[in-house]
């Protein structure tokens, strides 16, 4: 089975593919921790997003692996160091890199060739899984997901800006949506379903109904 879930900043895709998959028991991978990783690495290693040539061999030299849920990059965790305010600053000028996005998605394709999973992201149903069994697009206000965000980042001990960080999710719906490869939108298929009245619990039964119906 193959489960894509798509959505802008903010509207639940991780939390909801995460309990999903462990309700099914199947494989989850959240792609958007890829991309931060990549992030992190260019960011780390002060290289700009503008340069392509230290981009492409640094790609040569990243070994990205998934471990129970744990995101490594070249055998380090990396998983709570992604989820920084200036990671999430600056992942969206990284992940529209033409290739960035083609060395991530082969990946992406390569881990759902062999077992059943729950895929989430930005283009899953519509580049990464394009036969997925299941397609789910997630929405909410950009009000909603600013409020989920700032939740989450004021339990990771951030002092965030509301304001500052609904803009900032604001930038990064336009930089997603609008760009050449791969942009952030709704496969034919999928199904939408707006979060922004319902319970992390309400959006997990609504997509298992889903899925059980095929």
């Amino acid at each position: 089975m193959k489960i894509a879930i798509d959505g802008p900043a903010g509207s639940g895709k991780s939390t909801i593919a995460k309990q999903i998959a462990k309700n099914l028991n199947i494989t989850y991978i959240d792609t958007g921790a890829m991309y931060r990783a990549i992030t992190l690495y260019c960011l780390n290693n002060k290289i700009s997003e503008n340069n392509l040539e230290m981009i492409e061999n640094a790609l040569k030299n990243i070994d990205l692996e998934f471990i129970n849920n744990v995101i490594f990059i070249n055998k380090v965790d990396v998983s709570s160091e992604i989820r920084s305010p200036l990671v999430t600053n600056n992942v969206s000028n990284y992940a529209k890199i033409v290739i960035i996005r083609e060395f991530l998605q082969k990946k992406q394709k390569m881990i759902a060739e062999s077992q059943s999973i729950i895929m989430d992201g930005r283009d899953i149903g519509t580049v990464v899984l394009k036969d997925a069994d299941i397609k789910i697009f997630l929405t909410a206000s950009v009000e909603e997901r600013a409020r989920r965000r700032l939740k989450d980042l004021s339990n990771e001990g951030y002092d965030v800006d509301k304001n500052l960080l609904t803009e900032e999710i604001r930038r990064r719906d336009e930089i997603d949506s609008t760009r050449t490869h791969s942009p952030l939108k709704k496969a034919k298929d999928a199904i939408e379903i707006d979060t922004s009245n319902m319970t992390i619990e309400e959006v997990i039964s609504t997509i298992e109904d889903i899925i059980r119906r095929g």
